[in-house]
């Protein structure tokens, strides 16, 4: 932990993106012209740096004490170069003033296309979609194994896939992230982290396992099954429907040898979201221990999906989770600002 913004910036000098001044950014942003959006980190303005490349100017907010949230930030994200990450192209500590700059995502967060809520939205294929699945699964697994530290990033959700213009998926949003050794195969938090719906059962149920880089496997496997199923996992507006539990609804029609019911789907891509769904089942086991690995995950997804098992257990149902303790112990998370509507085009 450093004592200031300044301290953490000297101690990784040598690893961070281009620095540059507040005076700078009022340029990049046309002196905040265009806003895109705000939320509980600040405010996000769209911008154009000298050399054309639009970009996303993240302002923070009211920061904590040490800038804990942009510490993260710069120290996980600043390091990271994979093609399915979200690239920071630079940032600025200029007194209290601080700001992050990412490449300008056109396509907005993979929520408005599998959760689609506005007329003329592109449907996407499942081909695309299963591509996608893939490119965050290779992006995770990056983060997981890919650096010389591990980053486990506690926040893997729709709204923080974005999408780039040729629907290339990129992580983002290391608000929550947090660095490990490699070695370390069980990590220890100060305070439950993520979004509610896409949390491991072990950051809250501390005797089914520890927490480690699992937790991350677990939202991926409960955002592939709602990209495979294009619908929440949980209904709650639905709840006399022996469907608002989608995770639960469709393990018990595979097991039971059933078909997956897509309208106007060929068999090649029924066969696809069958395999997408094996594998969310697989990543959302209750024990962590009982979980694939990423690089285990991406093998999967790009293997056959005859070649699969399903797995014999069932899962933790959300209305297990201890809600009144998760909200008691509430995150920024739910206002992330790398999202559809923050870093794309106004819609």
């Amino acid at each position: 932990m450093y004592d200031t913004i300044e301290d953490f910036l000297q101690g990784y000098n040598n690893l961070m993106p281009i620095r540059y001044k507040y005076s700078k950014i009022k340029k990049i942003t046309n002196n905040f012209k265009e806003k895109l959006g705000e939320g509980g980190f600040g405010t996000v303005y769209k911008g154009k740096l000298r050399s054309g490349i639009l970009v996303a100017v993240k302002i923070m907010g009211k920061p904590k004490a040490t800038g804990q949230d942009f510490i993260n930030e710069v120290s996980t994200i600043g390091r990271i170069h994979h093609v399915n990450v979200v690239k920071l192209i630079g940032f600025c500590s200029d007194g209290k003033k601080r700001a992050l700059i990412y490449n300008f995502m056109p396509h907005g967060s993979l929520e408005k296309y599998i959760f689609p809520r506005e007329e003329g939205t592109i449907s996407l294929s499942y081909e695309k979609i299963y591509n996608i699945s893939l490119g965050v699964a290779r992006g995770i697994e990056y983060l997981h194994r890919g650096c010389d530290m591990q980053i486990l990033h506690f926040d893997i959700k729709p709204h923080n896939i974005l999408l780039d213009e040729n629907f290339t998926p990129k992580v983002s949003d290391f608000g929550l992230a947090k660095l490990y050794a490699t070695d370390e195969s069980i990590v220890a938090l100060t305070a439950i982290r993520g979004t509610f719906g896409y949390m491991a059962p072990e950051l809250f149920y501390k005797n089914i396992g520890g927490v480690s880089y699992k937790a991350d496997v677990y939202s991926y496997g409960m955002l592939l099954m709602e990209m495979a199923g294009r619908r929440k996992n949980f209904d709650k507006y639905d709840d006399d429907s022996s469907q608002n539990y989608f995770p639960s609804w469709i393990f018990d029609r595979l097991r039971k040898g059933n078909d997956i019911e897509i309208q106007d789907a060929s068999e090649e891509e029924r066969k696809v979201v069958k395999k997408m769904i094996i594998v969310a089942l697989w990543c959302i086991q209750m024990k962590p221990s009982d979980r694939p690995t990423m690089t285990k995950v991406v093998e999967m997804l790009e293997g056959d999906v005859e070649l699969l098992q399903m797995p014999s257990e069932l899962f933790l149902h959300p209305r297990e989770v201890p809600t009144d303790h998760y909200r008691s112990n509430k995150t920024p998370s739910d206002v992330s600002l790398l999202s559809e509507d923050f870093i794309t085009e106004g819609r």
